[in-house]
C-alpha cells in the first residue's frame, strides 16, 4: 500500500484535502493511506512515506525536507501542492500527481 503524506504547518489545514484524496482514491479502487501532519512530525516519517507534498504555506522548506529525503529515503518525490488545486480542496487532481510522482 502507498503512503502518500501532506505536510503543513500544523496538520489541520490539509485535513479536508485529505478527505477529497481519499475519496479520489476509493473511486479508483485504489488503497492508499494518506495522512497529513505538520511540518514538526513530518519529518520524521520521511522514511516511512511514498510521496510528500507540502502545503503552500509551508513552500518554503521544500529544500529542508528534499535534503533529508535524500539522506534517509532517495529518490522519494516531494513536490509542493499547486496552489490552486489546493485552494480549491481539489483532491482528485491532487491524488492524480501523487500517483504521477510516484509512477502509479
Amino acid at each position: 500500500m502507498k503512503k502518500i503524506m501532506l505536510v503543513c504547518s500544523a496538520g489541520m489545514s490539509t485535513s479536508l484535502l485529505v478527505t477529497k484524496m481519499e475519496q479520489s482514491a476509493k473511486k479508483l479502487g485504489d488503497e492508499v493511506e494518506i495522512f497529513a501532519l505538520p511540518m514538526s512530525d513530518g519529518m520524521s516519517r520521511i522514511p516511512t512515506v511514498d510521496c510528500v507534498l507540502l502545503g503552500p504555506q509551508v513552500r518554503f522548506n521544500l529544500g529542508k525536507i528534499k535534503e533529508e529525503a535524500d539522506k534517509v529515503n532517495p529518490g522519494l518525490p516531494v513536490e509542493v501542492i499547486d496552489m490552486k488545486d489546493y485552494g480549491m480542496m481539489n483532491g482528485e487532481k491532487v491524488y492524480a500527481h501523487a500517483k504521477k510522482l510516484m509512477g502509479a
